[in-house]
């Protein structure tokens, strides 16, 4: 069939309105449906949804996927037929601000509606007679996300700027809520909670992003518990919700980080760019939390195979050079014994072989592609074929070498972490791998352990003499030095037990000791997903995308939003979403069928396109180009950031780099951004 031609292909939601959602038969049906590669290459804009006079700030599915509710700026819910693209229910919510969160109740027939707001109330509408039957004022700041839990229909949760996460209970007959976590009590009182989730499939542990780069994972049981026996424990006369001396029970939080975050948050501060969780879910399975992580990336964390970060792995006797407190045991199963600099490395049962095994026929050619791409210095190009490599080939000790390369000359946030994390994994499989033993030491150098990395190159030097003259090593060692002569200097000006990795975030006020040691025991990222821009806006969403969470799908500052595969996190669709910013993606929970709003007053539909369709506008072809933008902006000072929402593109400085080969670990042939 050509273009032009009447086409016999119905768009998917036709179809699944005509088969009727709810009968048993659909099962097959709607694996056929399923979000597969092909459908997420045609998949294109289906609809807009005319309704709201402002921003659309909020989305949500019913449990069913047949009704699609919004939540703006013009303080009205609107509940929409998504698959007739028809509006069903207009009202307003009572409340005098923005609306940032709309929730059906489970389990409540999609009658109930709750909605939270930036007049700092939580309001919850019966749909049936569109009237608002409770309001709640508990709150003192703007209220961000509210949070469901198929387990307990009558309760749901709120977050809110002024830093408490508070619970509510419909069944209570006083209609008020309860604080469940004060996070004021741990981060003083420049905190605030900006998204939370509950897990689907355990809905007794609920995740709760806020500003700083901790994300908080609760048992929810525990905590009541815990002050159900306090309670229990002081005077029949007084009611003790909230144990001032310890709120939360130990056991209870475990938080999760990005490795290199923490260390970082003096350079962001400076550069006017703030480190904020803009939202938090769950997979559908509920092992695994994504966050999206404003002012940086996105990242997901593994709940089951917990990694702890390497920058905890120091060796205790390096501390005193960075400030950093080493906490003496490690508990998951995947970094055990690793400890840097690499002559403390203990490599159990690595065997050379498995490492250093030719690669079978096609995996040979994607790596020479991804050589090739690196010789041609387009580096997000050689970082994909390099992830598509080893998400086949996960011992190959030369893969993960040179993609550490690829990233420490991309240099995007966080390239030289990942880098590090490579170094290491290779060294792992292979602990003769030169190149590997190098560039780790250039990572800590980079990372700003800088003693680290002079224990490491010296190391290096010892096992590798034929190498201890080498230019690199030398221009390394020059390097190091200088940056030690320099933090000698003020080395008196710093002496304390505490850790600057922890506090160095708190600004003006101290962090209790139980803080401390949750962030020290922090657990680190297991994928990283690039390529978007999250620094406008503090309700930017990132979602899960498929039935089995396939796919990773955020909104950006650019008014794209991005979709990566989930396991090589190759970024494999950019969408045109809005004119200015998408914030809200949510995926219908059944279907290949997406729904986005952001700064435009209307909601988008996307669905796969008919395999005839000759052209979609709203594709960006260019994804390394507007990936690279993106890192610009997000790098880029106020001025430049005005510049490009005007449309000017701001362009890097090009170095001339050599050769673009496997062994250069120089800074040219990169497209820079401001210095971090």
């Amino acid at each position: 069939m050509f273009c032009g031609e009447a086409m016999t292909t119905v768009n998917i939601t036709r179809d699944i309105l005509h088969r009727q959602i709810r009968d048993k038969r659909a099962s097959g049906f709607q694996r056929a449906y399923h979000v597969t590669d092909p459908f997420i290459k045609r998949l294109g804009l289906e609809a807009e949804l005319q309704g709201h006079t402002g921003c659309v700030n909020c989305l949500e599915w019913n449990e069913r996927g047949d009704l699609l509710a919004s939540g703006s700026d013009d303080q009205h819910a609107v509940i929409w037929d998504p698959f007739k693209h028809k509006k069903l229910t207009t009202m307003h919510t009572g409340h005098a601000a923005n609306i940032f969160s709309v929730k059906f109740l489970p389990h409540s027939g999609d009658r109930i509606l709750v909605t939270g707001a930036a007049d700092t109330k939580v309001h919850v509408h019966d749909l049936t007679v569109k009237e608002t039957i409770h309001m709640f004022s508990d709150h003192t700041n703007r209220v961000k996300r509210i949070a469901t839990a198929p387990m307990w229909p009558n309760t749901f949760w709120s977050a809110a700027e002024d830093g408490i996460i508070r619970q509510y209970d419909l069944r209570e007959s006083s209609k008020r809520s309860e604080v469940l976590i004060d996070l004021t009590e741990f981060c003083g009182q420049l905190v605030e909670a900006k998204c939370l989730a509950v897990n689907p499939r355990d809905n007794n542990y609920l995740a709760v992003g806020a500003n700083g780069p901790f994300v908080r994972l609760y048992d929810i049981r525990m905590i009541h518990n815990y002050r159900k026996s306090v309670s229990q424990g002081t005077s029949a006369a007084v009611h003790t919700f909230c144990d001032r001396q310890k709120p939360i029970p130990d056991g209870a939080g475990q938080y999760y980080v990005a490795g290199h975050l923490p260390v970082k948050l003096p350079d962001y501060n400076n550069r006017l760019r703030v480190l904020v969780a803009t939202y938090v879910t769950f997979s559908p399975d509920g092992t695994e939390l994504l966050v999206n992580m404003g002012g940086e990336q996105v990242y997901l964390f593994d709940l089951t195979f917990k990694q702890r970060p390497y920058t905890f792995l120091l060796p205790k006797k390096c501390q005193t050079s960075t400030g950093e407190v080493q906490n003496g045991k490690t508990t998951n199963g995947v970094a055990n014994g690793i400890h840097l600099p690499t002559s403390h490395i203990r490599f159990a049962g690595s065997k050379l072989c498995s490492s250093s095994a030719e690669l079978p026929p096609h995996l040979e050619k994607i790596k020479q592609q991804a050589n090739d791409a690196f010789a041609r210095q387009q580096w997000t190009q050689a970082i994909q074929l390099y992830s598509l490599g080893i998400h086949q080939a996960s011992s190959n000790a030369m893969l993960y070498g040179n993609r550490a390369a690829a990233y420490m000359k991309r240099k995007w946030d966080g390239d030289h972490y990942d880098a590090l994390r490579d170094c290491l994994k290779a060294l792992t499989l292979n602990p003769a791998h030169l190149k590997a033993h190098f560039r780790l030491a250039r990572c800590l150098f980079e990372l700003k352990y800088v003693a680290e990395a002079l224990e490491c190159l010296d190391d290096f030097k010892g096992k590798f003499p034929e190498q201890a003259h080498s230019s690199a090593c030398d221009a390394l060692d020059k390097d190091i030095k200088a940056a030690l002569f320099t933090k000698t200097e003020s080395a008196d000006d710093k002496k304390s037990n505490s850790s600057i990795r922890f506090h160095s975030f708190s600004r003006k006020e101290s962090i209790p000791e139980d803080e401390l040691v949750l962030r020290e025991r922090s657990f680190d990222y297991k994928h990283r997903y690039c390529g978007h821009c999250n620094t406008t806006t503090d309700i930017k969403e990132a979602n899960f995308f498929g039935s089995k969470g396939q796919y990773i799908v955020s909104g950006s500052d650019d008014g794209s939003f991005f979709i990566w595969e989930k396991e090589t996190t190759n970024l494999v669709r950019i969408l045109q979403g809005d004119e200015s910013i998408v914030n809200c993606l949510q995926p219908h929970p059944s279907y290949c069928f997406l729904a986005t709003s952001g700064i435009d007053p209307v909601v988008r539909l996307w669905s796969p396109r008919a395999e005839t369709e000759c052209e979609n506008g709203r594709v960006v072809e260019d994804m390394d180009g507007a990936a690279q933008a993106n890192q610009r902006r997000m790098n880029a000072d106020p001025l430049e950031v005005m510049l490009l929402n005007m449309g000017y593109r701001i362009t890097g400085l090009r170095g001339v780099g050599p050769d673009g080969s496997d062994d250069e670990d120089s800074s040219e042939g990169q497209v820079q951004c401001r210095p971090s």
